[in-house]
């Protein structure tokens, strides 16, 4: 694919939840001030009721006015194909950085998605694919980007359907068992990041990743184990996030921020 619309693609970035990134030349129709934009598009055939569907939640998206979500400049589709156009990041995300990240970095960038999510629910939209991947880095910190678009497609979507095996670390299992997105699953996601982000590590330890059966198995029958290398304070932020119900989670993704903002003073 070297095109969709009128977006002509310089290279292909990789591959992301039911999506392939590319990195596009900005149409002129845009008239914006930067030469190139990244540009999702959705695997498989759109059904109109999904392309509404998903349309709506992404104008909910580009509605809100927060400097910690990415911005997103247009979407579409094209003959059967959904996609949406967003800001490049040159600097790669928190699971893929250009360069090596120093500790400093990365709790800012983590607590600069929280603050991404908590926007995020104050406008009643759950992001429900809060991962590494998904928190895109520049000098100043990081934004929040890729709202769980396959599941808006695809309604019934199956966990194991989702996308990357390595997505399932991060949802949490109310979501696995049958449970609506809300504020508190996203803060589940949030927990296993910072628990990755600090540590390198996952907190099912690291998921077969040519058995995606074998490893949702896993993460439905453990619990989470935390590193000992975390930090009393750090430790006491994860467990919190990942706490089985989801009444004894932080309140707020704003609350985790803090929370974070207080590990990155005390480090």
């Amino acid at each position: 694919m070297d095109q969709i619309a009128d977006y002509k693609f310089r290279r292909w970035l990789g591959e992301g939840n039911h999506g392939n990134y590319y990195l596009a030349e900005t149409p002129p129709r845009l008239a914006l001030d930067v030469d190139l934009v990244v540009v999702k598009v959705l695997d498989g055939a759109t059904s109109n009721d999904g392309f509404r569907r998903a349309t709506r939640e992404l104008r909910v998206f580009a509605s809100i006015e927060s400097p910690y979500l990415v911005t997103l400049f247009d979407a579409g589709q094209d003959g059967n194909s959904f996609f949406y156009a967003m800001e490049h990041f040159p600097m790669g995300s928190l699971a893929a950085p250009s360069r090596a990240l120093e500790r400093p970095e990365v709790l800012r960038a983590v607590t600069d998605a929280a603050r991404a999510a908590h926007a995020l629910h104050e406008a009643g939209v759950a992001h429900r694919d809060i991962k590494p991947d998904n928190i895109e880095l520049h000098e100043g910190g990081a934004k929040l980007s890729d709202l769980g678009m396959a599941q808006l497609l695809t309604p019934g979507l199956t966990v194991t359907g989702m996308g990357p095996i390595d997505s399932v670390e991060y949802i949490d299992p109310v979501l696995i068992s049958g449970g609506r997105a809300s504020r508190a699953t996203d803060i589940w996601s949030l927990g296993v990041v910072i628990h990755r982000a600090i540590t390198g590590r996952g907190v099912y330890g690291e998921l077969p990743s040519d058995d995606p059966l074998l490893a949702l198995r896993r993460v439905l029958g453990s619990k989470p184990v935390l590193d000992p290398s975390l930090s009393p304070p750090e430790a006491e932020l994860v467990n919190a996030c990942l706490a089985a119900e989801p009444g004894d989670r932080p309140p707020t993704a704003e609350d985790v921020a803090k929370r974070l903002e207080e590990l990155d003073i005390d480090s």
